[in-house]
């Protein structure tokens, strides 16, 4: 613990971040509270080690910034995620995504520098693609846009083999999610949808099941389990059935899903676990083995510490640890699988709540349930997709087994996913210490230290006093969101919210309103619009209208006109009307007003015969 609070802190330092220096001070605390001084040491060296890395990581040269603005044609290792060069060694991201799997791409585009955060809640590109770089890993420092596809050459070797097996007799959506949950390439999946505006890994994410298309400790906790069982059926000597499955995990790391955070902890815990039990000397002690797996991760990938998938999979795996003594304070004649499994999938939501929240502007609220459901599609799904990959193409009759499972997994995720959702701000300090506190007066409640009326009180008061703000001063702002060509306007007062067109892509599949818009507007802290205005068809103007309908409850519509036969706006329409959103024609002269502001539309002009609308006053 000392030594990844100091390695911490280091990377932090190296990141231009003074008050890093707090945390391997606070690993050099728990090392003089435990009176072991060589503790102090690796806090202190585990500094050192994790500014050199991350320094390491950071002033590495980018070989593509020669080219950058060029018109190229590259060719190089396609794994669904980053295209790898070999000279110069380099890699980079695509832009649109090629449609082909895995495999040797040859592909035509500009290049260019990638995009750091635009709007509030938008994704920062420029920090994602620095936190995909290690040590011995490239880092991704440019993306090839407007991308043509010129020659694709399909994955061979094991990787290719164990993708036939993943689709071999399946659907197309059957396949894309196998390829998710067995090697976590959700490039597929991502293109799939169950209705118009409703993308199945959005369902996933509102059902808050997004962890299932993402590889963590429940497939190494799984496949390995299999194994160590037939081993144990089989007679195997203990140096056998745990030795063998831990010996297996690093190449299933590095030759078939490839490292990324949540694998990669998995994998050291587990090889960490059964290499323990092999030689007998019992389980080793849970904090000690998650911090000797985030020394590891981060020793060799600094800037995990930034990426989101790495926060969510240890703040996971440190909140389930709690779980045999949350599941003692459930009634007892409950079964004892059931009261692991509601402890374990509560205590991993209420973890990572924060980053979850913070990042993705949304909370579900159907978990538990979907998770408990999902949990035992999962415990069949994991193994027996396995052994398909292993069969490759002779996995089709085992495979009439995989798509029945895969098919009501996906039942489960679009059956949930319709449920509401808790939209989230952005969190800032305060919040975090609330949370804090909440979380300490809970964990004191597990430890019997303090009674469940003054940890409830706790965590109402941090509720109460982080929506004070709020409340007492509401906001009173125009935001103007980039939206690239389009427009989008944001204006807040109190008691009137109402957001003027929301963006569209010209010729691009890419999502704006749900992508780009919708995001803001929750980071914003904006959970209804009162007005939501489409001013005319332009695409460039109202095509993100209908992704703002689906995610937020709208008061009213406001259109200039109904042009006939307008493809654009009619889908804006008929969106309104799924959503029993009421659509009014304005003109000039319409008014609406609060807060001693007034909003005037100017166009179009009132026709010859009509009457103009009442003012609306809003309260």
């Amino acid at each position: 613990m000392p030594a990844v609070l100091g390695v911490i802190g280091g990377i932090l330092l190296a990141l231009g971040l003074p008050w890093g220096a707090a945390v391997p001070l606070a690993g050099a605390a728990l090392a003089l509270l435990d009176a072991r001084l060589p503790l102090l040491v690796v806090a202190l060296l585990g500094g050192g080690a994790g500014w050199l890395s991350a320094h390491t990581v950071l002033s590495r040269p980018e070989p593509l910034t020669p080219w950058l603005g060029a018109q190229v044609t590259l060719k190089g290792e396609w794994d669904g995620q980053f295209l790898t060069l070999h000279d110069p060694r380099a890699r980079l991201a695509v832009s649109p995504k090629p449609t082909q799997g895995p495999g040797q791409l040859e592909v035509a585009g500009r290049l260019v520098a990638p995009q750091g955060r635009r709007t509030p809640g938008g994704f920062d590109q420029a920090g994602w693609l620095r936190s995909q770089g290690g040590l011995f890993v490239p880092t991704p420092g440019a993306v090839l846009v407007g991308a043509r596809v010129k020659t694709h050459q399909p994955e061979g070797g094991l990787r290719g083999w164990f993708r036939q097996g993943l689709s071999a007799g399946l659907s197309e959506r059957q396949a894309a999610l196998m390829q998710a949950v067995e090697l976590g390439d959700r490039s597929d999946i991502s293109q799939e949808d169950f209705a118009p505006g409703y993308a199945v890994r959005d369902a996933f994410a509102r059902a808050g099941l997004a962890h299932l298309m993402a590889l963590s400790g429940q497939n190494v906790a799984l496949i390995t389990g299999v194994l160590v069982w037939l081993l144990i059926r089989a007679g195997a000597a203990p140096a056998w059935r745990y030795g063998l499955p831990a010996a297996l995990l690093l190449p299933y790391l590095l030759l078939l899903v490839q490292p990324s955070p949540s694998i990669t902890r998995a994998v050291i815990m587990g090889a960490a676990v059964l290499l323990a039990l092999a030689l007998g000397r019992g389980r080793p002690d849970p904090l000690g083995l998650i911090a000797l797996a985030a020394l590891a991760c981060l020793l060799l990938f600094p800037l995990w510490l930034l990426d989101v998938g790495f926060q969510l999979s240890f703040l996971a795996v440190l909140a389930l640890t709690q779980t045999p003594r949350v599941a003692e304070r459930l009634p007892a004649r409950w079964p004892h699988a059931l009261r692991l499994a509601i402890s374990a999938t509560v205590l991993a939501e209420l973890g990572t709540l924060p980053v979850v929240a913070g990042s993705f502007g949304q909370l579900p609220l159907v978990g538990l349930p979907a998770n408990l459901v999902a949990g035992v599609i999962m415990a069949a799904l994991v193994p027996l997709g396995f052994v398909a990959g292993l069969l490759g193409p002779l996995a089709a009759p085992l495979n009439v087994a995989c798509g029945l499972l895969a098919s009501a997994l996906l039942a489960v995720a679009e059956a949930f996913g319709r449920a509401p959702v808790l939209t989230w701000g952005a969190i800032g300090a305060a919040g975090v210490v609330a949370y804090a506190t909440a979380l300490g007066a809970g964990w004191l409640w597990l430890l019997g230290r303090v009674r469940a009326r003054a940890a409830l009180g706790t965590l109402l008061a941090g509720l109460l006093l982080t929506a004070l703000p709020g409340w007492l001063r509401p906001a009173r702002e125009v935001v103007f969101l980039d939206v690239g060509q389009g427009d989008s306007t944001l204006i807040r007062l109190p008691g009137l919210t109402m957001l003027i067109d929301a963006g569209g892509s010209v010729g691009s599949n890419y999502d704006v309103g749900g992508r780009t818009v919708v995001p803001a507007l929750r980071a914003l802290g904006v959970r209804k619009l009162d007005v939501l205005v489409a001013t005319h068809a332009d695409t460039d103007h109202i095509e993100g209208v209908p992704a703002v309908l689906r995610a937020l409850p709208v008061g009213e519509l406001w259109v200039g006109h109904r042009k006939r036969g307008d493809p654009v706006l009619d889908a804006v329409l008929a969106e309104a009307q799924a959503q029993g959103v009421p659509v009014r024609e304005v003109r000039r002269g319409d008014r609406v007003q609060a807060s001693g502001a007034t909003l005037t539309v100017l166009w179009p002009p009132v026709t010859t015969g009509r009457r103009r609308t009442t003012r609306t006053v809003w309260p």
